[in-house]
């Protein structure tokens, strides 16, 4: 019999807590676990799972059990390694259920990616539950090995080298598009991100420029601001524009995996929160990260200490304009200057960014956490096999 693991996902705005805990499933799953994913909205997580039934209480999906969460739980026999996302609350029944167990289930809190420096002396800490003879422990994925590292298949980096390296698989994702294959001087742009005042500005600067350029912008909250940029409503998928040296192609919502290849054979890619900004760490690209908004402004100390983390080894020319454009673009203006200063840097970001991804890549959150299990006495009975250094190729 497997280990068996219980992800608790609640969501609570757009699809970063469901695209993490779903990647996280698929991860384990792979490891040898039996993962039961409970989500309290399932119509956000098809969009990143189209076999999903968003009307199926309970069902199977790519070996992974999935469960409605309602506020109607019903009572269920706890996993032995039970994940809650995010900090979200479990069912007071459940917990309760946890404390009969003869040996309690390890109870593990994921928290929110951070690259700031106090997630290594808060990775691992207990907290004992008040009244009931459980602890429960916080787990912060990071980019250090005092954190809990990042979610990575263990053969992303191999597939995604045969990808980037293979002209013709390159040129039949393109066509898969509906696109040709990019001109030696063009440069190809995703656009993924939250509503954004500075858009239109980074379009009129990219339909200004030399260099041809061709932006695909999946659908979501920041295609009507780019719409709104050619004089259209809303804008919607297979839509085109065209304006001086741009063209933009609107694609349709993509599931995971397929938005991995597009971050893959862009040259730059714009990204949005967590997830995204993971992938596009993995694709080896150049990135520029919005990050998800905060009232009280701490999302902008997260973004300095990640650009400052991600810097480390850049000249200072190549650092400062990349630091410049990441501002620039969350707080909404000044991007036109930043982007030119960027494009400038581009062929030295680019090869950092290759690095920057060889060097993360030792670093599995999924094998992190399992190992975490294995320290604290789980898995007596369960094997699995250790984190090997990654043998890609480095660009």
């Amino acid at each position: 019999m497997s280990f068996n693991c219980d992800i608790f996902c609640a969501v609570v705005d757009n699809y970063g807590d469901i695209g993490v805990c779903w990647r996280l499933a698929k991860n384990l799953s792979a490891e040898g676990l039996t993962v039961r994913l409970w989500v309290d909205d399932l119509a956000s997580f098809g969009k990143l799972c189209p076999e999903l039934d968003v009307a199926c209480e309970q069902q199977h999906c790519r070996e992974i059990e999935v469960r409605r969460w309602s506020s109607h739980f019903h009572d269920a026999l706890p996993a032995q390694l039970v994940i809650e996302a995010f900090a979200c609350e479990l069912p007071p029944s459940y917990v309760v259920a946890m404390a009969a167990q003869s040996e309690p289930p390890l109870w593990v809190n994921l928290e929110y990616l951070s690259a700031e420096d106090w997630v290594e002396g808060c990775h691992g800490l207990p907290s004992p539950h008040p009244t009931l003879p459980l602890t429960k422990h916080f787990f912060f994925p990071g980019f250090t090995p005092k954190t809990g590292g990042l979610l990575l298949e263990r053969d992303l980096l191999a597939r995604r080298d045969v990808f980037q390296c293979d002209p013709q698989t390159l040129a039949d994702y393109w066509q898969s598009l509906g696109l040709t294959a990019p001109q030696p001087d063009e440069l190809r742009i995703s656009l993924f991100g939250y509503e954004n005042a500075a858009v239109g500005e980074l379009l009129q600067v990219w339909s200004a420029s030399a260099t041809p350029i061709t932006c695909l912008v999946p659908a979501g909250r920041i295609l009507p601001h780019v719409a709104q940029f050619f004089g259209s409503d809303e804008g919607a998928a297979g839509q085109g524009w065209q304006r001086g040296n741009l063209c933009v192609a609107v694609l349709p919502f993509v599931e995971q995996e397929r938005y991995d290849y597009l971050l893959w054979a862009c040259d730059v890619n714009f990204v949005r929160g967590e997830d995204s900004c993971v992938r596009a760490q993995w694709a080896a690209k150049p990135f520029i990260w919005q990050i998800y908004p905060q009232h009280d402004g701490v999302h902008l100390d997260k973004l300095q200490a990640l650009a400052a983390r991600y810097s480390a080894g850049l000249s200072p020319e190549a650092a400062g304009v990349l630091m410049q454009l990441w501002q620039s673009w969350n707080d909404e203006h000044g991007v036109a200057l930043a982007w030119g200063r960027f494009a400038a840097q581009r062929e030295e970001l680019a090869r950092h960014a290759a690095c920057w991804s060889k060097q993360l890549a030792g670093n599995n959150l999924a094998l992190n956490l399992l190992d975490f299990c294995r320290n604290k006495g789980r898995m007596r009975a369960f094997e699995f096999s250790p984190l090997k250094p990654f043998q890609g190729q480095t660009k």
